[in-house]
């Protein structure tokens, strides 16, 4: 059984692509994310992130795990969400910031 999760483990970590692995080590600045998500983000989910045009993203890190959240900005798969790309550090600020929406 251990080796079981080990290898389901292994396999969700060689499937991350390395724009989420450098993100993922980065500590984020929670100030800095929050001027990311007023310039970007707060025009369709609210300035408080309450929602507008787009969903609330009230405790959103507490329902979706950091890979899901950076695949959702930068794919761009679930439209009118525009596609993001911005640099890891700038990535790991915005969920540094998501983190203290509840």
């Amino acid at each position: 059984m251990a080796c079981i999760v080990l290898l389901v483990w292994m396999l969700g970590n060689t499937r991350q692509d390395p724009y989420t692995k450098a993100t993922l080590v980065l500590e984020g600045s929670e100030q800095h994310g929050g001027q990311i998500f007023r310039i970007n983000c707060a025009g369709c989910h609210g300035i408080a992130g309450q929602g507008l045009v787009g969903p609330s993203l009230k405790g959103v890190s507490d329902r979706r795990k950091n890979m899901q959240i950076i695949h959702q900005i930068v794919s761009g798969e679930t439209p009118p969400m525009p596609r993001f790309e911005i640099e890891p550090q700038n990535m790991a600020d915005l969920l540094a910031y998501l983190k203290t929406l509840s």
